[in-house]
């Protein structure tokens, strides 16, 4: 083929859809918007750019994709940028709109795989940060199996105060101290306006992070960049290397299924419970499992690993150490490199197997909050699966942020239908110390878009009742919780699960050394409750959740949609 006319040294078009005849409408269009002739004889490259003023973690990205753009650039590729959604999950928290948060995950993963698929581009490095972003993203590289790479915008620098750092989730406890009488008005406005300095994603070890963690963990992120914190300079620096990889990874052929195996999903799940990650990880995993064509992951494959796998790093709301902390002491490379002899060291990143990168990770001696192997910070792992008569197909845990004291609790059911019931009762003092909240029709069915039940357990750190309360829930948490919960029960209450037949006063057994979620009442008389069961059916507004509550499938297989 012919040469540009201009340079006088490039080759034939790189992209399949760009060359002869064909390609010449193609060339043009994207030659009404400056790119050159030349330009589009070298791979194209996505720079699928999740920037929004909106949402703290992505405020930083046009500034990361900048550096993005020099990379590619560099290595002789041509970048253009499209974005998506990305959504808050704070911002979207505790109204309607918590509904739409776990479905925004299909519509990221969809709206990349149509842009995608509609350019034919050679390659894409992926900019997110947040909850349902990353994971969002990771299953599009799955489902569109081209070479990718993902940059996160990094965490936030947490806030201090009272002596100590805090994320932003000291809001929400401090509506329960200001309701107590323990500060003013004045004093919580001043909470208000220091709990978040500045841009990142928020500073705990929620589904964010743990998710940013989980990506490099996979071997979707290059080695060791996944807890830099957003305003460092290396973060920038981050989003250059990663425009050069992708270049050399579409030279290479090297694709996101290569790199998203089996063994690179083992991986991310002895990451995940060896630090004791966001509970919200398990549904992510299970996606991305599914969309590279593996088929449906099941929550016994994560119980049977985290009765091997212990607890290696705690960090808030684990424990005080933030983001930024195990950021110092490591971040995830560092947990890797002590749990190394768990991992399938012959999977594929995007920088060489995880043998390669890990022989470039040192260990920072004498940190609190990074252990080995040898000496684990607790013998299980940080996250386990509960089964039981309430939840035959599995429900999830996260023992690293349980109390010790409560890992054997019974009490007596307190029975909700929605999450604002129980935020009412709970605020207006009402429950019992020792009580099993029961909040259901909550999953993705009925909730519908399985919300996150945030705000109860919140205000029951507020209501100085977390030490003494459960929480179990056909809903999802959030990664900042903290105490002792339970998520994911599947069957749901929509779907005539044993939760939806619960009563108050029922006693409930949760034994999470014997991984059991339990139910006192036996087989007859919940069959003669399931007769006379009517499911509640939760009106929302015409739109997409409608679609996602037909087709979503149940927690126990991720909730992605078939």
């Amino acid at each position: 083929m012919a040469n540009c006319g201009n340079c006088g040294n490039c080759g034939p078009h790189f992209s399949s859809i760009l060359q002869g005849d064909d390609g010449a409408l193609k060339r043009a269009l994207y030659k009404s918007m400056g790119h050159s002739d030349c330009d589009l004889r070298k791979p194209v490259i996505a720079v699928v750019n999740s920037y929004t003023n909106a949402t703290p973690g992505h405020v930083n990205l046009n500034d990361v994709a900048d550096r993005v753009f020099e990379g590619i650039r560099e290595a002789g590729g041509v970048p253009m940028m499209f974005g998506t959604i990305a959504p808050c999950d704070g911002i979207a928290e505790g109204h309607l709109g918590m509904r739409y948060i776990l479905a925004a995950r299909e519509v990221i993963t969809a709206s990349i795989e149509i842009m995608v698929r509609a350019h034919r581009f050679d390659g894409m490095v992926l900019l997110g940060s947040c909850d349902k972003i990353v994971p969002g993203m990771l299953m599009a590289a799955a489902r569109l199996d081209i070479p990718a790479i993902l940059v996160n915008g990094g965490p936030m620098y947490p806030a201090e105060y009272g002596g100590k750092h805090w994320d932003g989730n000291i809001v929400t406890e401090a509506i329960g101290w200001k309701q107590r009488g323990e500060i003013t008005e004045e004093e919580f406005r001043r909470i208000e306006d220091l709990a978040e300095p500045g841009p990142g994603s928020c500073t705990m070890y929620g589904t964010a992070n743990t998710m940013s963690c989980l990506a490099e963990s996979l071997g979707m992120s290059l080695p060791q960049t996944s807890t830099i914190p957003a305003i460092d300079p290396a973060r920038f620096e981050v989003g250059y290397t990663a425009g050069k990889r992708i270049v050399k990874l579409v030279e290479d052929g090297i694709t996101a299924r290569q790199i998203l195996t089996k063994e690179a999903i083992h991986n991310a799940m002895c990451a995940l419970l060896a630090t004791g990650g966001s509970t919200n990880a398990i549904l992510h995993l299970q996606a991305i499992h599914y969309e590279a064509g593996l088929g449906h992951l099941s929550l016994s494959e994560f119980d049977a690993l985290s009765r091997t796998i212990p607890l290696l790093a705690a960090i808030y709301p684990a424990s005080e150490h933030d983001m930024i902390d195990f950021h110092h002491a490591g971040g995830i490379a560092a947990v890797e490199k002590q749990l190394s002899s768990k991992l399938a060291l012959s999977a594929l990143t995007v920088a060489g197997t995880k043998a390669d990168v890990l022989e470039g990770v040192e260990i920072i001696e004498n940190t609190p909050v990074v252990s080995s192997l040898a000496s684990p910070i607790k013998p299980d792992a940080g996250v386990a699966v509960l089964n039981g008569n309430v939840s035959p197909l599995g429900a999830v845990i996260k023992p690293a942020a349980v109390p010790d004291h409560m890992y054997h609790f019974t009490g007596p059911a307190v029975v909700f239908d929605s999450e604002q019931e129980a935020i009412d009762r709970i605020q207006q003092g009402e429950i019992a110390k020792g009580s099993v909240l029961v909040l259901r029709y909550e999953g993705p069915k009925g909730g519908p878009g399985m919300p996150e039940m945030y705000k109860p357990m919140k205000f029951l750190e507020g209501m100085a009742l977390s030490n003494d309360c459960a929480l179990i829930t056909d809903g999802r948490f959030s990664g900042s919780n903290r105490g002792l919960f339970v998520g994911h029960i599947s069957p749901e209450a929509a779907d005539g699960g044993v939760i939806a037949l619960i009563q108050n006063g029922d006693m409930i057994e949760i034994d999470i050394a014997q991984r059991t979620l339990n139910l006192d009442v036996d087989s007859t008389e919940l069959e003669a409750r399931k007769a006379n069961w009517i499911p509640l059916n939760k009106e929302v507004p015409a739109g997409f959740l409608n679609l996602y509550r037909e087709r979503a499938a149940s927690a126990a297989e991720g909730a992605v949609l078939l």
